[in-house]
């Protein structure tokens, strides 16, 4: 990857806005994963006592077009590399000390759908993009952390097979009604506006941020006791990576 930004941060008042900056994919490389760990933590200690709130949105056609499987396929090590660099972010995430929201204004497939639903909300825009769980159709395996989230996001088990087990491609509309998302937007522009705007009501509340997070990982218990399982990576060869990188 060429070193460039790619990812930013701004704030406005306590509203923490994270930026995947560009117009390529977002796929989640390591060099993308470490850059938004490393926005994180200057969230966390940028945040004072007062309560907070963190917005994650992206540039361009893509939120995250999932792991950065050309790169990842090469070899087990970096398989074992880009798995851990992702779980380590989604536990930064889990345990964030304030309300969470994705404004997802464009596609968000696989492990980028995943980085999108370990937010507490998720708004989308509605005249482009959807989210969808793509491993059935290129043939790559699901880890386990990635249904003990489903399973936390998604009540309901009809809700479940149709996003894993179907590959639904779900639009905003459709994720309001299956009801992991909360609201859809006319455009990226609005999406934004309209998480500002749901940011400044949650800061309102002036909740503890500790509180917050002890709460949210109760609530994520079995996500975050499995996120020590790599078992993708110990079961996927070299026949199977060929496998997939021919149907990217």
């Amino acid at each position: 990857m060429e070193s460039k930004e790619l990812c930013t941060l701004e704030k406005r008042g306590n509203i923490f806005l994270l930026t995947l900056t560009g117009n390529d994919d977002h796929r989640l490389h390591p060099n993308l994963i470490d850059s938004i760990s490393a926005v994180l933590r200057r969230v966390r200690s940028e945040s004072t006592s007062s309560s907070s709130a963190l917005i994650t949105t992206a540039q361009g056609k893509y939120f995250s077009n999932g792991y950065d499987l050309k790169w990842a396929l090469v070899d087990k090590a970096r398989q074992k590399l880009m798995s851990r660099k992702l779980r380590s972010l989604v536990s930064d995430l889990i345990t964030l000390p304030m309300p969470t929201i994705a404004a997802v204004t464009g596609h968000a497939s696989a492990a980028g759908f995943v980085f999108a639903l370990c937010h507490d909300y998720i708004l989308m825009r509605k005249d482009r993009g959807f989210l969808y769980m793509s491993e059935l159709d290129i043939g790559f395996p699901i880890p386990i952390w990635f249904s003990a989230l489903v399973k936390c996001r998604m009540g309901s088990p009809a809700v479940r097979r149709e996003v894993v087990m179907k590959a639904a491609k779900v639009t905003a509309e459709m994720g309001v009604q299956m009801g992991f998302v909360d609201s859809a937007h006319s455009g990226a522009e609005e999406t934004v506006e309209a998480a500002i705007k749901l940011g400044e009501e949650l800061v309102s509340r002036n909740w503890d941020g500790k509180t917050y997070a002890g709460c949210r990982k109760t609530l994520f218990l079995e996500l975050l006791n499995s996120l020590g399982s790599d078992e993708t990576v110990g079961d996927y060869g070299d026949e199977e990576a060929n496998k997939t990188l021919a149907k990217l």
